[in-house]
């Protein structure tokens, strides 16, 4: 984790090379990625200085935790323990996470006992969801990794515990050579237990790769052994944690990636355009990005029958490329 001491906010374009075809097809105007909002939030130190409660507070604001943990062995870089110990700093922090969610949960305990008292059922199932997930974390186990039905999450929805964002593990390796070294292997194992993604991210590297020229960036990376730069990974890792899909408007005016969750209906997903799109929509126009690729054009797309109209019950799915018929307001 990050143990400098103030909160870095930062909005990041996220990479798709679906953007990129499409801008040398429409030559637009504008151009409008999809992006993230990164929170860099100071780690908790060994001795307390008042970031445990900066960092659990800031934590609440956001979907997911991309946890930054050392993976790399160096007495010139300061570090708080004297030992690289990854499963350790995973628990260091999860257990952060569960001492807040405790509270959290004991607090909305309290406040239901009056209904319980007075046999409102809806209050006994609630109260008794919030304790049986209360009792699991007294434990010591993140809420993330308790399998929770939809009844308990539903009953402590309210609550937003800590312990329940997803994650994606960072390991902080010092040069490329360390990518396979027993420290990120040990994160690797707290990974797979955990089933979620970790991905290794070399500093100096990115920072060299973020100033060399797009064109001469992909000889770079192959020059590294990569595809895709680690930050690349690391952003697209966190849209599949998080559920999220894009899809696209594209015109001359303007080619534009949007953002929504996997499973968004198209009056949803067209609110993410503009919210009288999603209270007046009529029906959207749909079709594929592969689709375009293939056909070359519009017209080719429509004439191969492979543009679609689709009304409410439509999920959107990623590379969509979309157009929405609405009712204007007034």
């Amino acid at each position: 984790m990050y143990n400098g001491s103030e909160m870095n906010r930062v909005v990041v374009n996220v990479p798709d090379e679906r953007m990129e075809r499409l801008v040398e097809m429409y030559h637009p105007r504008k151009v409008v990625p999809a992006t993230l909002e990164v929170v860099d939030i100071p780690g908790i130190a060994a001795k307390d200085d008042g970031r445990r409660s900066r960092l659990l507070g800031n934590i609440k604001d956001v979907e997911a935790l991309l946890h930054v943990v050392r993976c790399f062995e160096d007495a010139d870089v300061p570090f708080e323990y004297e030992t690289i110990d990854p499963a350790r700093d995973v628990e260091t922090l999860d257990l952060e996470l569960v001492a807040a969610d405790s509270v959290t949960l004991e607090n909305k305990i309290k406040r239901l006992a009056k209904k319980v008292r007075g046999g409102d059922k809806d209050a006994v199932r609630e109260a008794g969801d919030c304790e049986k997930v209360h009792a699991t974390i007294q434990q010591g186990i993140p809420a993330r990794k308790q399998d929770l039905t939809s009844q308990e999450l539903a009953a402590i929805r309210e609550c937003n515990l800590v312990s329940l964002k997803p994650v994606v593990y960072i390991a902080n390796i010092k040069t490329m050579a360390d990518a396979g070294n027993k420290h990120v292997q040990a994160l690797m194992q707290v990974t797979a237990d955990e089933g979620t993604e970790m991905i290794a991210v070399c500093g100096k590297d990115e920072a060299d790769i973020s100033e060399i020229e797009p064109d001469e960036r992909d000889v770079f990376l192959k020059e590294l052994g990569m595809e895709e730069s680690s930050m690349e990974r690391l952003l697209h890792a966190a849209y599949r944690k998080l559920g999220l899909v894009n899809f696209f408007t594209v015109g001359e005016d303007e080619v534009r990636a949007w953002t929504c969750l996997q499973g968004d209906k198209a009056p949803v997903a067209a609110g993410k355009i503009h919210t009288d799109m999603e209270s007046g929509f009529i029906r959207m126009e749909v079709m594929r990005y592969t689709d375009l690729m293939e056909s070359g054009n519009e017209a080719a797309v429509a004439k191969a029958g492979k543009q679609r109209l689709e009304g409410r019950e439509y999920e959107v799915q990623d590379g969509d490329i979309v157009s929405v018929l609405f009712n204007k307001k007034g």
